[in-house]
């Protein structure tokens, strides 16, 4: 869901730097070949994810959440050199989708993708992070957060995807709709906790920066 206008959103992206030719090409064959095309980050929301990315400046960045690997590379933009980014993803038939478009960039040799659940393999990682972007099953949020943050560097950046979920957290919610309730007893976790300091950003379906302190 997006909270302003088509039109508004289109003057946003065309006022931002320009999708690279390759985030473009796996945009396209994103929406040709996959299903449920709208999770990818696209244009606009991965030049803010760039642009996050090149203000930290990581040695180290975690994704929890690939896809078809759109938000990873726009998150490697940033990348110190000898950097990594860790990807992780339990769907392994969208892994050599990745992969191709990983080994086009320069930075296939930074990326590693992990197949499987975050929860089993983040303690596997032994690093300290810089920059992690949260954009997985929504009912795990609030065990991602409490498992990442001690796990980050100071002054690191965690950013959480959908936290909006199409306006339902302004919504009465339903008995069976466990997603929003977490997503509404995580959006409250991160106004209250005081390991972090946050602001919600109402692009696309929200994105919420947290900055460890």
């Amino acid at each position: 869901m997006h909270f302003i206008s088509e039109e508004l959103e289109e003057y946003a992206a065309f006022h931002s730097e320009n999708e690279p030719e390759l985030l473009a090409a796996l945009n396209k064959e994103t929406h040709q070949k996959i299903l449920q095309p709208r999770m990818l980050s696209g244009h606009f929301q991965g030049r803010v994810l760039s642009m996050i990315s090149k203000l930290v400046n990581p040695m180290h960045i975690l994704e929890i959440g690939t896809y078809t690997g759109y938000a990873t590379l726009c998150l490697a933009e940033g990348l110190q050199q000898g950097g990594t980014l860790d990807t992780m993803d339990i769907n392994e038939e969208l892994y050599d989708f990745q992969r191709k478009y990983f080994d086009l960039s320069e930075w296939k040799d930074q990326i590693t993708q992990h197949l499987g659940n975050a929860l089993d393999i983040i303690p596997t990682l032994n690093k300290k992070f810089d920059l992690v972007f949260i954009d997985d099953d929504k009912e795990n949020y609030i065990n991602y957060f409490n498992m990442i943050v001690p796990l980050m560097n100071k002054g690191g950046i965690i950013l959480s995807d959908n936290v909006l979920w199409s306006g339902k957290v302004l919504e009465l919610v339903k008995s069976n709709d466990k997603s929003t309730r977490i997503l509404l007893e995580y959006n409250k976790l991160l106004k209250e906790d005081t390991r972090v300091e946050t602001v919600l950003l109402p692009i696309r379906d929200g994105l919420t920066v947290s900055r460890v302190i």
